[in-house]
């Protein structure tokens, strides 16, 4: 067994824990991706709800952002390498345990427990790549970083199809589980390493932090169903914003606080932890709800959807690595504006797609997409650790990730529901000659976002599903087209902002200013 002890381990390689970080980082976005693709596979198999059917992605994601505050406080103090293998034996229990159960509230139960332990494995794997390396060397290890998560967003609806098509959606969690279990082999060549200024974890910072989030996430994935002026949505709201407010006030009289929001006051930081925000409404989403589209509007099967993903998300494995190339002569900021300018345009020109879209005509908007995001991919992991001392690696780590999977959960829920609440509107009024059933027109709505439109014809006489398949497709569509349009006016006005947020000030720099600047500066300049 790999010693968890903090003791120093027999033998370390700098090679061993770059590889070792990549994997397991590269697993936690096809842990996202991937459940995806299965979710109609999980929906059919257990015959769920759509809200407990979104929280087998909403839970991961909860959790993931929740914790992750605490978990970079806890990899300062306890050490890095704990905490990382804490978090791969959390991540593999709660995983192979989704594999093998029924209960969809018990796999969405495991799955945000996953989530924590996907928050301790990310925040200490920065956390030791910034320990690890120095200089140069540590700029190419997390643009190695940046890559390995766009390797994880590719392998995790491509393979996730072919499992599926294999062995059916609990092979998705049994590899994943597998390939976590294989990287704690690299634990005992892993160098421990701590903050010996540590105090603990932040617990109101942490409280009042998770606990908005979780009522801001709940508020999005009930409105649909109870009403956007329910009292219970409205109450949930009121309760997202007396607990942000509460962290704000926590946070600002901290000594040492998990979330130092005086690092706010620096353009260049805030531009780099808005850009995964920006990123999570014009990528992550399309990860997460453009395979249901293909298999239930499309008609796909699960591998063919995965490998058109492939079109999504192959440019975000490549174009890391040009971009770090590319940064030595091109700023930064310039980059990061053009990768926003892309997504963008990709996001309209996706409103290409309907029924009858064939592959070919999503070359286009996909691969401009995917171009764009793994421009950004390649810039932002690093320039995030650059703004702090190496000794808080693990704060700095849990800032930027925790913007990063915040603008995540809250993107997928708030899209989710806006998808429900178009086609119900768009419904309204044009359910009425298809039967009792098909008159609830909150239930086709759902069903229509779960892609299981032909499942929900079954309650159709016989001769009238294929009209109701094309009136429920056609609204759906239409409300899809509207969402990938507010996709691409968030990109399109954050781009210039982004841009303005890293322009080069002419003030005075204070030292710790001078370790940002290769965020508004190209490589090789003084």
């Amino acid at each position: 067994m790999p010693r968890i002890n903090g003791a120093p381990p027999r033998r370390v390689h700098p090679a061993v824990t770059l590889v070792a970080v990549c994997v397991a980082c590269g697993l936690l976005p096809a842990s996202l991706t991937g459940t995806s693709i299965a979710l109609p596979g999980i929906s059919e198999d257990l015959h769920t709800s759509l809200t407990s059917l979104q929280w087998v992605v909403n839970a991961y994601n909860l959790t993931f952002a929740s914790v992750m505050l605490a978990a970079g406080a806890l990899a300062d103090l306890l050490g890095r390498r704990r905490m990382f293998t804490w978090g791969l034996v959390v991540f593999v229990a709660c995983t192979a345990g989704c594999a093998a159960v029924s209960d969809i509230v018990v796999i969405d139960v495991l799955r945000g427990v996953a989530g924590i332990g996907a928050a301790m494995v990310l925040t200490a794997a920065s956390a030791l790549l910034a320990h690890t390396f120095d200089g140069p060397s540590r700029m190419r290890a997390f643009g190695a970083l940046g890559s390995s998560f766009g390797l994880g967003l590719v392998l995790g609806p491509s393979t996730s199809g072919v499992l599926i098509g294999w062995g059916g959606w609990r092979t998705v969690f049994i590899v994943h589980a597998i390939v976590a279990a294989l990287v704690m082999l690299a634990l005992p060549f892993l160098r421990e390493s701590r903050d010996p200024a540590a105090t603990g974890i932040d617990r109101w910072g942490t409280l009042t932090f998770s606990g908005s989030l979780f009522a801001l996430t709940l508020a999005l994935v009930e409105a649909p169903q109870l009403g956007w002026a329910s009292p219970a949505v409205l109450g949930l709201l009121a309760t997202f914003v007396l607990l942000l407010v509460a962290f704000t006030v926590v946070e600002r009289r901290q000594v040492r606080p998990m979330f130092d929001l005086a690092l706010f006051q620096r353009p260049a930081f805030t531009a780099i932890c808005l850009m995964p925000v920006l990123l999570a409404f014009g990528f992550v989403c399309l990860l997460v709800f453009l395979p249901s589209f293909f298999i239930g509007i499309n008609g796909m099967s699960s591998g063919r959807a995965g490998a058109t993903m492939l079109l999504l998300t192959g440019p975000v494995l490549l174009f890391p690595v040009i971009a770090g190339a590319v940064s030595r002569t091109v700023p930064p900021r310039v980059l990061l504006g053009t990768s926003l300018l892309l997504i963008a345009a990709g996001a309209a020109w996706l409103t290409v797609i309907d029924r009858d879209t064939t592959v070919p005509a999503l070359i286009g908007p996909l691969l401009v997409i995917g171009t764009g995001v793994g421009i950004s991919f390649g810039l932002l992991d690093g320039a995030a650790l650059s703004a702090v001392d190496s000794s808080r690696a693990g704060m700095a780590a849990g800032m930027f990730n925790t913007m990063r999977l915040t603008g995540e959960a809250v993107a997928i829920a708030g899209m989710g529901a806006l998808l429900v609440t178009l086609t119900r509107r768009e419904l309204t009024g044009t359910l009425d000659g298809f039967g009792p059933y098909a008159q609830d027109v909150g239930t086709v709505a759902n069903r229509a976002a779960q892609g299981e439109i032909a499942a929900a014809a079954a309650n159709v006489p016989g001769g009238q599903q294929s009209a109701f398949v094309d009136v429920v497709s056609g609204a759906y569509t239409d409300a899809f087209h509207t969402v990938l349009w507010i996709l691409a006016a968030v990109c399109a006005v954050g781009a210039p902002a982004i841009v303005a947020l890293l322009r080069e000030r002419r003030t005075p720099a204070a030292p710790a200013d001078l370790a940002a600047a290769p965020l508004t500066e190209p490589a090789g300049r003084p």
